[in-house]
Parts: structure tokens; sequence; C-alpha cells
């Protein structure tokens, strides 16, 4: 007799799995009476949306979130924020550091995958950095959001200050204050840096957080402080943000100068701190100053665009990501230029990262035009309210231009699933679902030239 093989769940499964049952706990509570505001329990679809929202750090909403919900389940949603930003086998792991028990292979293995990276080494002294520096900028921010909110809520702004704080650095992007996200501070110089500093910290990876601060290390120690001693995902990482913020913002500056739906009346510096609002808060934080179904069309292609490449690796934001993107232009590029290889800041890139950047980037967009497709389907949106929504959905933005409200029964499902698949990350999906032994892995087939272009 032939003894089955006992099936064992890779760690890219489990950590799929994991998400999925913090969804279905999330959305049980939230189903509870005394999680909303009214007593009453919401529809239990409306409760999977928002937990799953919660979860995958998205921020699109189809119940209004300073409104519909108790305290409780402003809770619960904060809880899974936090551990839909960090992950949680991040939490569960430092749980047990906390506990003072050892981590074995298996649990190293898990935060690999968790946070992508190359090799187990110091896996538990890099935990204890993550769960120790979120928190430290989660407070900072919380005390800095209490200058303003505290003045306008009163006590209920302490509460207000933190619910935000983790959101924002999370890139989550659900808020407490209003139903109109953060339409009301605008023009509000402090709630605009400090959200756009979150957002910035929470997107740019905890990679670049340590790589940074080796080198302000090596200034104190007095050597030269100099671009080149940053690792290579670093530079990539840093200069794509710069890029991409200064770019999005100038031409939604443009775009939007004289449009009175959006910063056509307001003052110069307004439009400038509106524009650039907005173009960071497209990197996958879903905060909006301005109703995204008011901005012109040549800006919302932009916030399209930059919803789509999103944030960096090993951080909180969703999207292409910075690096991924940059390798794939510096791949086509070298290509064109009939070179070997691609190279960026004067190092070759393997040709391993291309085809998982290739490999990301085509699980990305399949998963969009997927979305779009089912959302028009529905036909309860036009073709720009569709791409904007599935997109969003997709990188875990949050931003609406007033669709998610209005979806029907098959369109929130729709935005559902496309919210849990753009979280766990398409490559870790395509991975999961259709990992070979290595076995196959040895087969060679036949090779063939095609013609391409």
């Amino acid at each position: 007799m032939v003894k089955k093989k006992k099936f064992t769940p890779s760690t890219t499964q489990i950590i799929l799995l994991s998400f999925l049952v913090t969804i279905l706990v999330g959305s049980a509570l939230l189903a509870l009476p005394f999680s909303s505001a009214s007593g009453e329990a919401v529809p239990y679809l409306d409760a999977l949306f928002t937990a799953t929202t919660s979860t995958c750090v998205t921020g699109l909403v189809t119940l209004p979130t300073v409104s519909t919900w108790s305290i409780f389940g402003q809770v619960v949603i904060l809880l899974l924020i936090q551990i839909g930003g960090l992950g949680i086998i991040t939490i569960m792991s430092g749980l047990m550091l906390l506990l003072n028990k050892k981590m074995g292979i298996g649990d190293r293995l898990l935060i690999q995958d968790a946070f992508n990276l190359n090799t187990m080494a110091g896996l538990t002294k890099f935990v204890k950095k993550v769960l120790f520096g979120t928190l430290a900028v989660e407070g900072i921010g919380a005390i800095l959001y209490m200058l303003v909110f505290i003045p306008d809520f009163g006590a209920r702004g302490i509460w207000i200050s933190v619910f935000n704080s983790v959101s924002a650095f999370c890139n989550a992007g659900i808020d407490i204050i209003a139903e109109d996200s953060l339409c009301s501070y605008a023009t509000n110089p402090l709630v605009n840096a400090v959200t756009s500093t979150l957002i910035i910290l929470g997107g740019i990876g905890y990679i670049v957080w340590w790589d940074i601060l080796r080198i302000l290390k090596m200034r104190s120690q007095g050597r030269k402080w100099v671009l080149k001693h940053l690792s290579l995902q670093s530079k990539i990482a840093i200069s794509v943000t710069a890029a991409l913020i200064l770019i999005g913002g100038v031409l939604i500056f443009i775009f939007e100068y004289n449009n009175p739906l959006t910063i056509g009346d307001m003052s110069l510096f307004d439009k400038i701190q509106v524009s650039f609002f907005q173009s960071v808060t497209t990197r996958t934080a879903g905060f909006a100053t301005v109703a995204q179904e008011n901005l012109t069309d040549a800006s919302a292609a932009v916030s399209v665009i930059l919803m789509a490449v999103g944030g960096s690796p090993v951080g909180t934001a969703g999207g292409m990501k910075t690096v991924t993107v940059a390798v794939l232009f510096c791949s086509a590029l070298a290509t064109i230029k009939n070179k070997n290889s691609a190279t960026l800041f004067s190092r070759r890139i393997s040709e391993d990262s291309v085809k998982k950047a290739v490999a990301a980037s085509v699980a990305f967009l399949s998963i969009c035009v997927i979305s779009t497709v089912l959302l028009l389907a529905t036909g309860e949106a036009s073709a720009v309210d569709a791409v904007y929504e599935a997109v969003s959905a997709t990188a875990t933005v949050g931003l609406s231009r007033n669709l998610t409200p209005s979806l029907g029964t098959f369109g929130k499902l729709i935005i559902t699933v496309t919210m849990y698949f753009g979280r766990v990350g398409p490559i870790s999906l395509a991975i999961a679902l259709g990992s070979k032994s290595e076995a196959q892995n040895l087969i060679s087939e036949p090779t063939e030239d095609i013609s391409i272009g």
C-alpha cells in the first residue's frame, strides 16, 4: 500500500493563509452588533469588505469609518491595519521574542518570505528593529497630530491622532476624522507634513531605514557621508521615490491649477502643498485632501500611474514597487541599446532580479485588467472610474472616485478579492499556487527563436 504524502504548506502559503484567517476573524468581530455605532449589526459583506481593506492596508470603504463603527469597531479596524502593515508573521515573531522563545528554522523562513529578504542572517535583530522602529515612528506621528486634533476634537483628538498615525504609516488611508477623509485639512501644513512623512517612511522600506542610519553613524564617526555608501536598493528606492513625488506633484499642480473643483481657488502655497500631497498619497496611502472624482482626466491618469508603481520593497506599501519598475525600465533600455545586461548606479542587475521584476509586474497588471473588466461588466462604473478603482485596490492604495460606496454585491466581492491579491503580492500568490519541484526545474525544453515587436 502506497503511503499518502502528507501535505506540508510552504512558507508563502502560510503567509497567504495568515492574512486570510486575520480577515475572516476581523470580519466576524466587525459583524457583531456592538462593533456598529448604531448598535445594529452591519451586513456581513460590508464587515468582510472592511476587514479586508484594513488587513490589506488599502483604504477603500463601503461605509464611512467615522460614523459606522463604534469605538470597539474602530479598535478592531486599527488592530487589523497594524497587523496588515507589519504582517501577522512579524507580530507573532515579536511576541515570541518578548516571551524569550527562540525562533526555529521554520519561523526564520516565514520571516524571510514575509519581508522578501535574500538571507536569514540577523533575522531576530531585524524583527526587533522593525517593531521598535514602527512603534517609535507611529508614536512621534501621533504626538504631532495631537497638536492639531486635540484643539479641534478635545479628548477624542488623542484617539484620532493615534488612529491616523498608524493608518498613515501602514499606508492604509483609513481615518476617523470625517467622511471626506482629510479634505477639511487640505491646507493645514502640519497635517500635510506629518501625514506625508509617515506615508513616505512606511513606504520607503525598512532596509532603506537601516541603510540611512548606517550612513549617519559613519558620519558621526568622522567618515565622509556620501551617496555611494548606500546599497543599490536604497539608491534606487530613494531616487525613484523622490522623482515620482516631484514629477507627480508638478504635473498635478499644472493639470489642476485652474480647476475650481480642486485647487483652482486656493493660494499658490496651498496649491503646491495639495498637489504634492496628492502625489504622495497615491503611493498606496489613500488619504484624500481633494475629492478624486473632481480631478481632471489628466490628473487621474497621473494618479493611476503613481498608484501602480506604489512604494518600495520591505515596507508597508503596495503596488509594483519602485525597485521593480526601475529594473524593468533599465532592462528595456539595455535591450534597446543592445547591451548584455541592465545597469543601475554602475552596478549590473542580475538576470534573476529582472525575471522576478517581469513576473511581479505581469501578475500585478493581470489582476488590474481582470478586476477592471469585471467591474465594467457590472455596469456600475465608467471606464475611468473602473480603472481607477481596480488599480487602487490592486496597489492597496484606497483612493476612489466615489465608486466604492455605490458598488453592488458583485462589485464589492470583486474589490474584496482584488485587495487581498494585491496585498499578499502577485509574485507570492504565483509561487504559492504553482510551485514546481526541483526535478521539474531541472527539465529543459527545446529552445526556438521567435519574433518580438
